[in-house]
């Protein structure tokens, strides 16, 4: 009977270890560049975060870190998420790839997700979207609404995701306006207001009437309503901050991706793979068209349902890059790899890729 008793003991407490490690939630990190009231990059991802505690409710646990530095500092913050326990990691930013590969090799239990990157592990997987799709839209908008034929583009590093879409800005304007010239002024920052603000002041007072830019903060776009001139909001819909001047913005909608990888570690069926949001899956949005005349925001709205649809893709050969070298022949369309690696700028912008 005491041998019994044992076994029943034994069996409950069993079962009682495996409810109790059911029910612990699965922690989710979250390491920004930024600070999650750039109201741009950053505070998009951390939407999709909230999202991810809204979906989930007690089966998960988030952390995150804002403001992040590239080196030294995001291997620190990457490896002491892990350490303390945290079963998914998503480093937001391009500047994170290696910090977190080196990490990633480290702790094999792990799974680590890396932002716009290319490089993948056997618990390391990547992901992005095509922002550069609304980009382009943007182009077409700023082609046939410029009066002084001169665009512009506040520029924060010189990495693919950034190249690729300076280029697809100045293509859609440049189909719209063949005597469109293009500025860009890099501030080796994501976030820092006066510094974006002073880049977009420059180019205005040479000329510029229509401001893009692919740094985080609203200044920018701020800085184009005080001097009258127009431009688009960066990652999120920024009108509330230039009402007179957004024609619209980019939104960044990481929330689904999100959930989607939570999931599979909560159901342990988790995979490395290598993510690229399309606009037809609602990953890549944009806010309305405002400020602009009718015929402008029609064609705008059928590009971007071209796009959507498939029909329209704008890196299809033949494509020169500014030194004459052709980057994709006649009809190829680019491939991931190609996009995710490009650093040159495309025929017609006048100016050198910095190194």
């Amino acid at each position: 009977m005491n041998i019994l008793r044992s076994i029943t003991f034994a069996v409950v407490a069993f079962f009682a270890m495996t409810v109790t490690a059911v029910a612990e939630p699965v922690k989710v990190g979250f390491v920004y560049v930024g600070p999650i009231g750039d109201h741009g990059w950053t505070y998009r991802h951390d939407i999709g975060r909230q999202q991810v505690e809204e979906a989930f409710g007690d089966k998960v646990e988030t952390v995150y870190i804002e403001s992040v530095q590239y080196g030294p500092e995001a291997e620190r913050v990457i490896r002491q998420m892990a350490k303390s326990g945290v079963d998914i990691i998503f480093a937001t930013s391009f500047g994170y790839m290696e910090p977190m590969l080196k990490v990633a090799k480290e702790f094999p239990d792990v799974k680590f997700e890396h932002a716009t990157g290319y490089k993948r592990h056997d618990n390391m997987s990547t992901y992005g979207l095509r922002l550069y799709q609304a980009r382009h839209v943007q182009g077409i908008i700023a082609g046939m609404m410029t009066k002084t034929n001169k665009i512009c583009y506040v520029g924060a590093y010189p990495i693919p995701e950034v190249i690729r879409e300076i280029n697809t800005y100045y293509m859609g304007a440049k189909k719209m306006n063949p005597d469109v010239d293009i500025d860009v002024v890099w501030v080796n920052t994501w976030y820092d207001p006066a510094k974006e603000a002073d880049a977009a002041n420059v180019m205005m007072a040479e000329g510029c009437d229509m401001v893009a830019q692919h740094t985080d903060s609203p200044a920018p776009l701020q800085a184009a309503q005080q001097q009258g001139k127009l431009g688009f909001g960066q990652a999120s819909d920024q009108i509330n901050f230039a009402p007179k001047a957004q024609l619209t913005a980019t939104i960044d909608n990481w929330g689904p991706y999100y959930i989607k990888k939570v999931g599979q570690v909560i159901e342990g069926n988790w995979q490395v793979e290598d993510y690229f949001g399309h606009m037809n899956e609602d990953a890549v949005q944009m806010a309305p068209f405002t400020n602009m005349p009718a015929d402008v925001e029609a064609k705008a709205q059928s590009i971007k349902d071209a796009i959507s649809n498939g029909e329209y893709f704008a890196f299809t050969g033949p494509l020169k890059d500014n030194t004459g070298k052709l980057q994709l022949a006649d009809g190829e369309v680019a491939s991931d790899e190609h996009l995710n690696t490009m650093m040159y700028y495309v025929e017609g912008i006048d100016a050198t890729v910095p190194k």
